[in-house]
């Protein structure tokens, strides 16, 4: 791939904040998800609330959320987007052992929210890894991707 046909950067290849105010506002939504691997003994607090830290589902739900609206100040070249909904579920799941992280970002803008719905999935494993860390320092944060998005241009794309 040539420098020139990657939009952070300009043609002397300095990165760059891509322009996006000729765009039309368009509906825009992306959906992310990820996990962490556990040992089935720290599921099993977490899912029955007996983690010292306090609910870790409820304050990893909140965490997913307020970074999705701070995506902007996370990653350098992001535009600062008016999210309209966030919302970040998780799932435990007995098979990984461990939990399983959906969020999904929407907006109605010039460009999309895929970095919101993957950084809402970070912070929320990362926030699951913080207040767990005491009792199981070897969780695992893995498999964090894009599922989903739609809007704009590109239109409908769904991972294959």
């Amino acid at each position: 791939m040539s420098k020139k046909s990657l939009s952070h950067l300009d043609a002397e290849g300095a990165a760059r904040m891509v322009d996006v105010s000729a765009k039309e506002d368009t509906e825009r939504v992306a959906r992310a998800t990820g996990v962490i691997r556990m040992r089935p003994d720290t599921l099993q607090m977490i899912v029955s609330g007996s983690v010292t830290k306090g609910d870790v589902l409820t304050v990893a739900r909140i965490a997913g959320i307020m970074a999705a609206k701070r995506t902007a100040e996370l990653i350098p070249l992001c535009h600062p987007l008016p999210l309209t909904d966030v919302q970040v579920t998780l799932s435990a799941d007995d098979l990984l052992p461990g939990l399983r992280v959906e969020a999904t970002a929407r907006t109605v803008g010039k460009t999309g929210v895929e970095m919101e719905a993957l950084t809402a999935v970070s912070v929320t494993l990362l926030t699951v890894y913080d207040m767990a860390k005491a009792i199981d320092r070897a969780m695992v944060v893995s498999d964090i991707l894009l599922e989903e998005k739609g809007g704009g241009v590109t239109g409908h794309w769904v991972r294959p």
